[in-house]
Formats: structure tokens, C-alpha cells, sequence
């Protein structure tokens, strides 16, 4: 269990250092062109406000105030997509993954300390769907997103997941 925690969060952090990385270039590159063509920078501006709705006069108020006031933040967030709430945070992504391994890998493990090893494999297999498409539901009604959609993409993927195991493992002649 602690190395599969270990390994999901050590790839999350990765991938998502990698976004954060890519970030803080656009960022930067954000900064270059703001001092490189301000004029430029606010025509650009004008025409995101445009393409969400704004009269072009309005747009350009609202673009000339938003770069007198902050520029790169009105940038990074309205052109890039990039703001404090929304940013890469490696840490973060790494721990929640971690904790959701642990606990999505801690219900079988209960399961091996309380069924009988001749029921092992079935009782295991069986309940890992289940506790997957409990969690997939938690998961959903946590987020306000449609419970059985999820139920039914955590549990096919998971039963994906093990009948591959399990196919790799007898190539093998290993039960896996």
C-alpha cells in the first residue's frame, strides 16, 4: 500500500510540477511581451472582452483599467487561464493522491483480513469493484457531478484495470 501511494503520488507531482512549470513560462513570456508591446498587449486584451460579449468600447475601458491596475494578472488569468485559484500546486496534488490510494487500497486489504483465503480471490476482486463504485459515488455527489456516470467510468476502468492485471499476471503463471 505505501508503495502504490508512493507511486501515484510521486507521478501526480510530476505531471503536475510539469503544469506548473509550463505556467510560470507562459507567465513569463506573458511579462516579455507586456514590456516588449504594451499597445499590442492591450489590443489583445480589448479582443478577449470582445469575444465574451463586451461592445468593443467597453472592452477597451475595461482592458485599459485592468492594465493600469494589473496587467500581467488580467493577462494571465483572462488570456492564459491562470489564476491563484486555479494554479498548479504539485504538493497538494501529490498528498490528495496519496491519501485517496491509501484509502481506496485500505477497504480490500480489510477485505483479505476478514474473508477466509479459499473466497480470497472472488471476495477481493468483488468488493474492490464495489468500494470503487462507492468511492466513484462519493466522489461524484462531493463534486456535484452525475453519480451514476461515475459509478459506471471508476467501475469499468477498474474492472479493466484488474481483468489486465490478472491477464498479464497468467501470462506469467501468476496469480495476480
Amino acid at each position: 500500500m505505501v508503495a502504490g501511494a508512493m507511486s501515484m503520488a510521486a507521478g501526480e507531482y510530476v505531471s503536475v510540477s510539469s503544469q506548473s512549470d509550463t505556467e510560470r513560462a507562459d507567465i513569463e513570456r506573458e511579462r516579455r511581451e507586456l514590456l516588449a508591446d504594451p499597445e499590442h498587449e492591450l489590443m489583445e486584451l480589448t479582443s478577449i472582452y470582445v469575444g465574451r460579449g463586451l461592445d468593443r468600447e467597453l472592452a477597451g475601458q475595461v482592458a485599459a483599467q485592468l492594465m493600469t491596475h494589473d496587467a500581467l494578472g488580467a493577462h494571465a488569468r483572462d488570456e492564459l487561464g491562470i489564476s491563484d485559484t486555479v494554479t498548479a500546486r504539485p504538493v497538494q496534488a501529490a498528498l490528495s493522491s496519496a491519501a485517496a490510494f491509501s484509502v481506496g487500497a485500505a477497504l480490500p486489504l480489510l477485505v483479505v483480513l476478514l474473508v477466509p483465503v479459499s473466497a480470497l480471490m472472488w471476495s477481493v476482486s468483488g468488493s474492490s469493484l464495489l468500494f470503487l463504485a462507492l468511492l466513484g459515488a462519493l466522489a461524484a455527489n462531493a463534486g456535484g457531478a452525475p453519480v451514476l456516470t461515475s459509478v459506471i467510468r471508476v467501475g469499468f476502468w477498474g474492472a479493466l484495470a484488474m481483468a489486465l492485471t490478472a491477464g498479464v499476471g497468467a501470462l506469467f503463471g501468476v496469480m495476480v
